[in-house]
């Protein structure tokens, strides 16, 4: 009987020593070990500015899309490869290599890209950076710059803008393009003269 009682004691201290180990000593390293593989894997995508680490409190996405709302009844729909939003911040997307369809209410549909970008969820305003590009039809715009605010009739081009359409090319600082009626407006921030190439059209 004493016999049968050491060994159930035995039994006892060693499942007890058992769950000493894996409380304080595996499942805290294992813990450890998936913190460091997350915290690893949130990285700011490439191509998106870097943030600071007091704002490294993020979200991180990858196939993103969203649907917004262009001069009250023009719908577009935005695309992007990786994005991440910052908590502080939570209506505001980066975004890395993005694509936005904007369907116009006469037909017209325009598609601008560009590497990086913010969109803002609340009021649908767009700002494209580095190689963006926008086709409308025949209209091709290059720049480094595009904003396209949700409550205009326009999207404001700017730094290094070469227009390009059948009458020709121009390039200027910036440029107001109102994509429904093909009409813009050019500005220059220095005095140099806007470069304008005309095609000729023989018949």
């Amino acid at each position: 009987m004493k016999f049968n009682v050491k060994i159930i004691q035995f039994l006892l201290a060693s499942i007890g020593l058992f769950l000493i180990v894996i409380t304080y000593f595996y499942i805290p390293q294992n813990t450890s070990n998936n913190f460091k593989e997350v915290e690893k894997n949130q990285t700011p995508p490439k191509g998106i500015n870097k943030i600071n680490k007091s704002d490294d409190d993020a979200n991180y996405f990858e196939k993103v899309e969203y649907k917004g709302v262009y001069n009250i009844n023009n719908f577009f729909t935005i695309n992007a490869e990786k994005a991440y939003i910052l908590k502080l911040k939570p209506n505001e997307v980066f975004m890395t290599n993005m694509t936005v369809i904007l369907n116009l209410n006469s037909g017209k549909i325009v598609r601008i890209t560009s590497d990086s970008g913010i969109y803002n969820k609340l009021n649908y305003d767009v700002f494209f950076k580095d190689n963006v590009k926008a086709i409308e039809g025949s209209t091709v715009i290059l720049s480094n710059n595009l904003d396209l605010f949700a409550d205009e009739n326009y999207a404001s081009v700017y730094n290094n803008v070469i227009l390009k359409d059948t009458q020709g090319s121009m390039q200027a600082d910036q440029v107001n393009y109102d994509f429904e009626n093909e009409v813009y407006k050019v500005s220059m921030y220095t005095e140099d003269q806007i470069k304008v190439k005309v095609i000729e059209w023989i018949i």
